[in-house]
């Protein structure tokens, strides 16, 4: 018999639909250039709307990709290096398992002789 927490699948998908997205992405690279960035300097430098910007660093922190330090009234935001890197070694194993599509395959990435992307 199969046990698999669904929950817990829920939970890992989101961490990674977190990474996937482009402008969080960018948000990330922001976030690692400026470590103690507020939600206000991260719109202002995007140019994006402060609601925008907020649902975004909100996933990322949900995520556990980034965490939090409250000074006053405002957040500080920082790139959790730790949780980054311990997602990347799970992503690396659970790459191993995709057999692709029809047309493609996941390359293993011990063998790939091209460097790894960052995400940001």
């Amino acid at each position: 018999m199969i046990e698999l927490d669904l929950k817990k699948v829920k939970a890992a998908v989101m961490v990674l639909r977190s990474i996937r997205n482009p402008l969080r992405t960018k948000i990330l690279a922001l976030i690692d250039a400026n470590p103690g960035i507020t939600v206000s300097e991260i719109f202002s430098r995007m140019r994006l709307e402060q609601s925008v910007t907020s649902l975004h660093v909100g996933s990322l922190r949900r995520s556990g990709i980034v965490r939090t330090e409250r000074a006053g009234k405002k957040i500080h935001y920082y790139a959790d290096y730790e949780n980054i890197k311990a997602i990347s070694l799970l992503v690396n194993q659970l790459a191993k398992y995709y057999k692709g599509t029809r047309s493609k395959k996941v390359k293993d990435s011990t063998s790939s002789t091209q460097p790894t992307k960052r995400i940001y």
